[in-house]
């Protein structure tokens, strides 16, 4: 699977990016790692980031993970607003 960012490019689906940015933002590893493989067996050729984003916020929040989830939105927010 690919995945296409925002500015267009494209880039091979790393499921390890996943597991270190939500482990990073207080997730769990193996919710991280569990979201990750998740994310890995869906059938698309191309995701969106912005859709593989939205995945995983929401399994964070369903999985009780809402601290992590939070963190990841805010540092999302601040990382976007500052480019």
């Amino acid at each position: 699977m690919e995945v296409r960012k925002r500015s267009g490019s494209t880039e091979i689906y790393m499921p390890e990016k996943i597991v270190v940015s939500a482990v990073k933002n207080g997730c769990p590893y193996e919710v991280a790692k569990d979201i990750a493989s998740a994310l890995s067996s869906r059938t698309e050729s191309v995701i969106e980031s912005s859709e593989i984003r939205s995945f995983v916020l929401s399994e964070l929040r369903s999985r009780g993970a809402s601290s992590a989830a939070d963190s990841w939105e805010s540092y999302d927010t601040s990382s976007k607003s500052s480019s």
